[in-house]
């Protein structure tokens, strides 16, 4: 038996040490997987009398589309901006460039960042000095780094919906298997911490998504009202990032410069800002905690552990395991250890 034992532990240890780098790609699958399958089942039920290769394929596509549209569209809206940079940079360099109107309309620091322009852009050859101090060659640099990491998360993306479409057409067979194996190691309490975890799992992604939504759309009124140019897509692609760490601080921060810089009110752009600042602090820190810490029966004050600490550990990734982790630790606290032990005699 110990033999058997060693033996184990040492082929899970070479099997995770293998798998290290498709791991966190294997746990989005999973937490995927774990979120939809209520959703994908009343699918296939509709498509197919049931889950199937052919409906686990379809709905696979259907979430790849779902996390494939928001992002193109960002990129495509960053290239857009990326293209009237060099085109100013190389104005900038032969000319010079005025100051323009908008900066005048800021209601912070106007003046100093007026006077900067002047002497660093708008003589042409102070603004070819201060183009020559930006390392060209770090910015090379960064640029090619940025691209093979934009593969390499392109590559992890895909393979996380590959091993969605494996975890939905052999949903039923693993989980059963995995039940079973949770029942051996730890008896009908691991199937109570298994349910516990599912439960922290679908909670913590629901409770992120539905924030998120809340958020951009509260954010999106902003838009409307401010005036803010392409409003519909700023609100889409910050109820997107919203979903990431600081994300939709970058969507509302760009929508303020934006409008003030094509004219608009100095202080419309700083009440953009300022109300998507109020709407992400109310729902990060408030909203999100009391929603997740309800679904997985967590209290808030470790619900925010989790989700923050999370963060802090794991990245975004940590996201979604923080809470999990403290449900689970939740669980074994409450119910393994003060849980009364019924012996045989007295049952």
């Amino acid at each position: 038996m110990n033999a058997r034992i060693a033996l184990a532990l040492a082929l899970a240890a070479l099997g995770l040490w293998t798998a290290a780098g498709f791991l966190p790609a294997l746990i989005w699958s999973a937490i995927l997987a774990t979120t939809l399958w209520p959703l994908y089942t009343q699918f296939s039920k509709r498509l197919t009398s049931g889950p199937s290769t052919a409906a686990a394929l379809v709905f696979t596509l259907i979430v790849a589309l779902v996390l494939f549209t928001p992002m193109a569209l960002a990129v495509y809206q960053i290239a857009e901006q990326g293209d009237v940079l060099v085109g100013w940079l190389k104005k900038a360099g032969e000319s010079g460039i005025d100051v323009p109107d908008w900066l005048a309309r800021l209601p912070v620091a106007a003046e100093g960042l007026q006077q900067w322009w002047r002497d660093n852009l708008s003589d042409p050859k102070a603004a070819a000095a201060w183009l020559k101090s930006v390392n060209m060659d770090d910015a090379s640099t960064v640029l090619r780094t940025f691209g093979a990491q934009l593969l390499h998360r392109l590559f992890l993306l895909f393979f996380s919906l590959l091993g969605l479409f494996v975890l939905l057409r052999n949903g039923r067979l693993l989980a059963s298997r995995f039940l079973e194996t949770c029942d051996k190691l730890f008896g009908e309490a691991g199937e109570g911490l298994m349910e516990k975890m599912v439960d922290a799992t679908r909670g913590t992604v629901n409770g992120t998504v539905l924030v998120a939504a809340g958020e951009g759309l509260l954010i999106g009124v902003g838009y409307l009202i401010a005036g803010v140019p392409n409003a519909i897509v700023f609100t889409i692609l910050t109820t997107t990032l919203a979903m990431l760490p600081f994300g939709a601080w970058a969507a509302f921060s760009a929508a303020a410069l934006i409008l003030v810089s094509g004219g608009g009110s100095g202080f419309a752009a700083a009440g953009v800002f300022f109300w998507g600042a109020i709407v992400m602090f109310a729902g990060d820190h408030f909203v999100w905690p009391t929603l997740v810490g309800d679904s997985a029966r967590l209290p808030f004050l470790l619900a925010f552990v989790g989700i923050f600490g999370g963060l802090a550990a794991f990245g975004l990734l940590g996201l979604f395991l923080g809470p999990v982790i403290m449900a689970a630790l939740m669980v074994v606290w409450r119910e393994w250890i003060f849980r009364p032990v019924v012996s045989d005699h007295e049952a």
